[in-house]
């Protein structure tokens, strides 16, 4: 069937308008770290001077208090994250009908779907006030693969090779790019619970690095959300992987042939069980079994953009096209 150039046009334009609305989640969290700190600077400097800091204080009248200029920008914030995430969505939807397959062909569209997938599993463990700072965190990374898949990854929308066609692309690349972005998340957790391990509660910091770190959860917290994200990622790889087996021998005559691809997602899996196993045994907790957990991202980000567009393979037509 020939390629409906409207919807593909469209799929484009929400792309590219998520791209957008994300960076505009992005300058309204800023904003809202940024008006906090002015506030809590100001409470400061009254307090200096002999001022009540605290409106429960007698002799002083209380009238209704409206919310905190910060809280008004997270609240608008996750709002607009919301009509990101729509948008991020259609334009995934759209590019399926738009050349009537499942949308992951090519690497525009598997990075697309693996950002979205982060972003969801953010939007799953990230609702509440106090994780707010860390999308800050999460997006950017987000952000980065996204201008990548719109530039340098762009493919236009037509169908996808022989190769592809077959019933195994949706199931297997579905699994793999989503598990891909929950590891994304994963990995942002643990390297946000290493930067706060270095600026504990109670500790006499100053200047930016100590007012991030303040504003993030707890260490502990975060290391129980890289794990818990963990949890989930593993065995949607894991299945990812083993559906690509079965694919590899029915379109190969072979399970496993060590094609780099195969070896480098290989070596992920491996990452990924070391740090699941190092995180439930005493004595490789915390940062150690962080380091994995980073490790594994690494692993597959290397997969990902040097194994699909360096290295020759059998699966170099997952490239670019």
């Amino acid at each position: 069937m020939p390629i409906n150039e409207t919807l593909s046009r469209f799929s484009d334009f929400a792309f590219k308008t998520s791209i957008v609305v994300y960076a505009l989640v992005l300058i309204l969290l800023i904003v809202q770290y940024a008006s906090t700190r002015s506030k809590q600077v100001a409470e400061r400097e009254l307090a200096y001077a002999g001022g009540p800091a605290d409106p429960a204080l007698p002799g002083r009248v209380q009238t209704p208090q409206a919310k905190p200029l910060s809280e008004r920008y997270g609240n608008m914030a996750f709002s607009v994250l919301i009509v990101g995430v729509v948008l991020h969505v259609a334009s995934i939807v759209l590019r399926g009908f738009a050349t009537h397959r499942f949308p992951l062909g090519n690497m525009y569209e598997f990075v697309t779907m693996a950002a979205g997938a982060a972003v969801a599993v953010g939007v799953l463990f990230l609702r509440e006030q106090k994780y707010r700072l860390m999308w800050v965190f999460l997006l950017v990374p987000v952000l980065i693969l996204m201008f990548l898949a719109g530039t340098v990854l762009y493919a236009d929308a037509a169908p996808v090779v022989p190769a592809l066609k077959s019933f195994w692309l949706p199931i297997h690349v579905t699994i793999v790019s989503i598990g891909s972005g929950v590891f994304l998340f994963s990995g942002v957790a643990s390297l946000l619970f290493l930067y706060r391990l270095r600026q504990p509660d109670g500790a006499e910091s100053t200047g930016v690095v100590g007012n991030i770190a303040r504003r993030l959860p707890d260490a502990r917290t975060l290391d129980r959300l890289a794990y818990k994200t963990a949890i989930i990622g593993f065995p949607l790889f894991s299945a990812g992987v083993i559906l690509g087996a079965i694919w590899a021998e029915a379109a190969w005559g072979r399970f496993w042939g060590w094609d780099p691809k195969e070896t480098c997602s290989f070596i992920a899996w491996v990452l990924y069980a070391a740090y699941l196993h190092a995180r439930a045994t005493s004595g490789w907790r915390d940062t150690k079994a962080a380091w994995i957990n980073i490790g594994g991202f690494v692993a597959m980000l290397f997969n990902l953009f040097i194994i699909n567009m360096v290295i020759s393979g059998l699966h170099s037509y997952a490239g670019l096209n």
